[in-house]
């Protein structure tokens, strides 16, 4: 996958799931999840923040599973709890 096939794949429509949570100090920080990615989890001290940098991470997950030879899911294709 080439860089704006990657850049295309990262920006498709995910299923984002926010939340807010204390950490072990007690401090609150925001997360999302992305639920066709049952491992993914960014977490930053607002919620603009994580919304504006959650791709990044999202983006090299992405890297590490096509080196791994993983098959990568497509937007709404998760398991429901």
């Amino acid at each position: 996958m080439d860089e704006k096939e990657l850049e295309t794949y990262i920006n498709q429509n995910w299923t984002l799931v926010f939340g807010i949570d204390k950490g072990y100090i007690g401090n609150t920080y925001h997360y999302i999840e992305i639920k066709e990615f049952p491992s993914f989890v960014y977490c930053a001290p607002t919620k603009e923040i994580a919304l504006a940098n959650y791709k990044n991470q999202l983006k090299l997950m992405v890297q590490i599973m096509l080196e791994m030879g993983d098959k990568l899911p497509t937007p709404g294709e998760y398991d429901s709890d």
